[in-house]
């Protein structure tokens, strides 16, 4: 496969290009880049085509996930990093656009071929105009939502932030805080955000945080855990964590 080098804002985004001359991204290069604290998570979460390939670097060849234009497009739509947008523009603007005119050598098609060829560009731009108007809705999404954020000076009565469910969850149900979490961000039925409470550090470059309503979150792991299934006494499987199993002990209803 051939390895071809970008640099975005400095950082290195490393494509190869398959037999069919279809873009794959180094996914930890995607990853690293859109600030996931844990890149091998964010890659194995919400990567659906991610696959291992032989790539030569540096004259060895090393085995390293690679992952389809689709699933770059995933990490960016859930990444928290301001320049996300930004760096999707340049993907579609710039990268994709120089592998498919430069990538590769092809010798002249025949009229057949050109035909498919002709054919397959009309399926790329469609594809990418697809692409595009999905990242365009994302966008509107997300400034709607800003437009409608409540901002709270502190935690209103009814409500809670994702470290008090951790601990609330956690004593309820037996559930580790790794379940909690994704549970509360990927669960296709996980609660939206009523608000965000102001941190008062935020003068000092502090975040403000999330806060959900008590009720909707309870109703939520309730539930989830009577979607598990019980593996032996304490563990058990759901079909949307997708890490195995996990501690799963019920306890004193709060």
């Amino acid at each position: 496969m051939n390895l071809i080098p970008f640099s975005f804002n400095g950082a290195e985004i490393r494509v190869i290009t398959d037999e069919q001359g279809e873009p794959w991204f180094i996914a930890k290069d995607v990853a690293d880049l859109l600030s996931y604290a844990d890149t091998d998570q964010a890659i194995r979460v919400h990567c659906k085509a991610a696959k291992t390939c032989p790539v030569e670097m540096t004259g060895q060849v090393r085995h390293v996930k690679v992952i389809p234009e689709r699933d770059l497009y995933r990490l960016v739509m859930r990444s928290q990093m301001p320049a996300a947008e930004a760096f999707e523009e340049w993907v579609v603007g710039e990268v994709l656009p120089s592998i498919r005119k430069t990538g590769s050598y092809h010798r002249p098609l025949s009229p057949a071929e050109q035909l498919l060829a002709n054919a397959q560009l009309m399926v790329d731009v469609e594809r990418r105009q697809r692409a595009n108007e999905q990242a365009l809705a994302s966008v509107e999404t997300r400034v709607a939502q800003v437009e409608h954020t409540r901002y709270f000076d502190s935690t209103p009565a009814g409500f809670e932030s994702i470290t008090g469910i951790r601990a609330r969850v956690g004593l309820r149900h037996g559930i580790p805080p790794w379940v909690i979490n994704e549970v509360m961000r990927e669960l296709p039925y996980c609660p939206r955000p009523y608000g965000f409470v102001k941190n008062k550090h935020s003068e000092e470059g502090g975040r403000p945080y999330p806060v959900y309503a008590t009720a909707d979150v309870t109703r939520l792991f309730d539930r989830f855990v009577s979607e598990c299934s019980h593996e032996t006494e304490q563990f058990a499987t759901h079909p949307d964590i997708k890490q195995g199993r996990f501690k799963l002990c019920r306890r004193k209803t709060l």
